[in-house]
């Protein structure tokens, strides 16, 4: 279980889904699907805001969509690629899609430093290794990728704890 090359390239992909998100006015997570060889199927940005419902993180919606869109088979060999390390409820939405494996930019410990006591973010202390251990599927946890730490909480910069 390690980082391939092309896990760069699409967590870079999920953090510019993340920028748009912000600027959209939704808190700043970005989440991409991409298949076994290598297309991206679907994009989703968190969008509480858009929504007004507190459970559209960018890591649920997606595969909720993909749920609806694509076969367990076929999720099974794709990846989802997201920004931050997903919370139990994201996590636990990948697992019931059937999504294959998960590759995340930034530690959930390292959101919650960002985050702080943000309302917007009660971050969990359970990461998403633990929730998958708890099921009965082997989906392949790969994450954090410290090599896109800075770009990641970039987008977070001044947006917890200071939005006007």
């Amino acid at each position: 279980m390690s980082v391939r090359k092309s896990d760069c390239a699409y967590l870079e992909r999920a953090n510019e889904v993340a920028k748009k998100a912000r600027e959209s006015g939704n808190t700043p997570f970005g989440a991409i699907l991409v298949d076994e060889d290598g297309n991206v199927l679907m994009e989703q940005g968190n969008a509480e805001g858009d929504s007004g419902d507190a459970t559209a993180h960018a890591e649920m919606t997606l595969a909720s969509r993909a749920s609806r869109a694509y076969s367990k088979e076929q999720l099974w060999r794709c990846t989802l690629y997201t920004t931050c390390e997903p919370c139990p409820m994201c996590t636990g939405a990948i697992y019931w899609a059937n999504i294959g494996r998960i590759v995340y930019g930034v530690s959930e410990k390292r959101l919650l430093e960002l985050t702080g006591s943000d309302e917007k973010n009660p971050t969990f202390s359970m990461g998403a290794d633990a929730v998958v251990r708890a099921g009965q599927k082997k989906i392949e946890v790969i994450g954090p990728v410290k090599e896109l730490e800075l770009e990641i909480t970039a987008v977070h910069e001044g947006y917890w704890n200071n939005r006007n």
